[in-house]
């Protein structure tokens, strides 16, 4: 069988009349440093008309720059890429000393103000006591799996940690910036990811089908290791599935796609498809 999948992924908005978009910004193509191979990526938008321009943020995450010089009614994103979806251990990654491609940023460590509910929760795992950051992360991400339910949000914006955490559930962006808060916290460098999720499951006849979505997890930065991705959803370690797209200090800046609009009523919808390439 074929490591290689394909995933198409459209994003439709549509307006009820017409307006004007400031420059939108596309955060949808695989960041450099992921360690899922991409073997080919293509990015369309519809109407024609408009422009392109692709730039690198100071996270490294590549960024389309769109805009339309005239009014619209509706707006098509594209996505389509060849993914390499041979299994690896996260667990095997190290940082070479002389490294510095990848380094943490000052704003990714800024230790937040932490409520009662995030300490209550912090007092259940004694980190700090051996020294080993990695374990210390790994009991924490499965903690958040297990406190906090998933809950499939539509609306925008992120909840609080306390939020979050008075709630007992949440979105994997609210889970995951949990975990960035609880890592800064304690000391650690940490950021925000959105990504792909690429799944596979058996059917009852045996049958596999292949899920893709857009997700979220934390990045925390890991002594001698460098970033490793931690799903706070599963509670585990992001792996070939888990294809960052846009990491950052705080989930807005990380997000999908994001710009301006005049006033007006519109609705989106989003189709993701995923295959198996066959030799």
């Amino acid at each position: 069988m074929s490591s290689q999948v394909t995933l198409l992924h459209r994003t439709c908005y549509r307006y009820d009349r017409p307006v004007s978009l400031g420059t939108q910004t596309i955060r949808l193509r695989p960041m450099e440093a992921c360690r899922t191979p991409i073997e080919a990526y293509g990015l369309h938008i519809q109407p024609e008309g408009f422009n392109l321009k692709w730039e690198r943020d100071s996270c490294g995450n590549d960024v389309a720059c769109v805009g339309f010089p005239d009014r619209l009614t509706h707006f098509d994103i594209e996505v389509s890429l060849v993914a390499d979806m041979t299994t690896y251990d996260p667990l095997l990654q190290t940082l070479a000393p002389d490294d510095h491609t990848d380094l943490p940023q000052e704003e990714h460590a800024i230790p937040p103000e932490c409520g009662e509910e995030v300490r209550d929760f912090l007092s259940r795992y004694p980190v700090g006591v051996g020294g080993d950051v990695l374990g210390d992360m790994m009991a924490i991400n499965r903690g958040i799996a297990r406190t906090v339910g998933y809950q499939h949000r539509l609306e925008p914006g992120v909840w609080s940690p306390e939020e979050t955490l008075h709630r007992r559930a949440g979105s994997c962006r609210d889970s995951a910036w949990l975990f960035v808060n609880i890592a800064r916290h304690l000391g650690h460098a940490a950021r925000f990811v959105s990504g792909y999720l690429i799944q596979s499951v058996n059917t009852a006849d045996g049958e596999e089908v292949l899920t893709g979505e857009l997700h979220a997890w934390a990045q925390i930065f890991i002594p001698q290791r460098g970033w490793l991705g931690f799903d706070t959803t599963s509670g585990l370690l992001a792996g070939q599935g888990h294809i960052p797209l846009a990491v950052a200090a705080s989930p807005e800046n990380a997000a999908p796609v994001s710009g301006l609009l005049d006033r007006c009523e519109a609705t989106f919808n989003v189709c993701m498809k995923v295959e198996r390439l066959f030799n």
